[in-house]
């Protein structure tokens, strides 16, 4: 009896088009991928939608994946895949709802409250456009530690550094967004 194909040959196959080994790799991962991703957000329905857009990236992007002696976890990396696509789900809901809010409110006439305005000018203003000129690298340290909520060592296992280089990064990340928004 042969045994059943690694997730790194399973990715192989799936770069080269392989139809049935998708199938495989799905069946095998999607399952926890659905339950880890139920415990950061409630909604069933938007979890389920970034299960299939995760897999949709593993579709589309198998052949970036390299397992070798620095990463050879493919869980690892479907994790960081379907987290980094919970998150932007999340945000643009959210980001969405509060601008639906403000715009009703003004269109009610009553005048929006202090906090209002600051989050939408934060929203929109310099801070958005602040860590958009962070480089990947700090963006995604930023992204895990503080939109995530990850502690140094969870972000350092998310992201695949050491958790020095999370701190290194993430102070990089402080003093550049300081400068820019003083």
């Amino acid at each position: 009896m042969r045994p059943p194909p690694t997730d790194a040959d399973l990715l192989a196959h799936v770069a080269a088009g392989d139809r049935a080994a998708f199938e495989a790799f799905y069946r095998r991962h999607a399952a926890w991928l659905v339950l880890r991703l139920r415990h950061r957000c409630p909604d069933d329905g938007l979890v389920d939608e970034v299960v299939q857009e995760t897999f949709l990236d593993v579709w589309r992007g198998a052949a970036r994946f390299h397992a070798s002696a620095t990463s050879p976890d493919v869980a690892g990396w479907l994790w960081r895949v379907g987290s980094r696509r919970l998150v932007d789900a999340l945000r643009k809901r959210h980001s969405r709802h509060r601008l639906g809010r403000l715009l009703a409110r003004f269109r009610s006439g009553s005048e929006p409250s202090a906090e209002e305005q600051v989050l939408l000018g934060v929203e929109h203003g310099d801070l958005s456009g602040a860590l958009a000129r962070l480089s990947p690298e700090l963006r995604a340290v930023v992204q895990a530690t503080v939109i995530d909520g990850l502690s140094t060592a969870e972000a350092a296992v998310l992201l695949g550094i050491p958790a020095g280089t999370v701190k290194s990064r993430a102070m990089r990340a402080r003093q550049q967004l300081r400068a820019e928004l003083t």
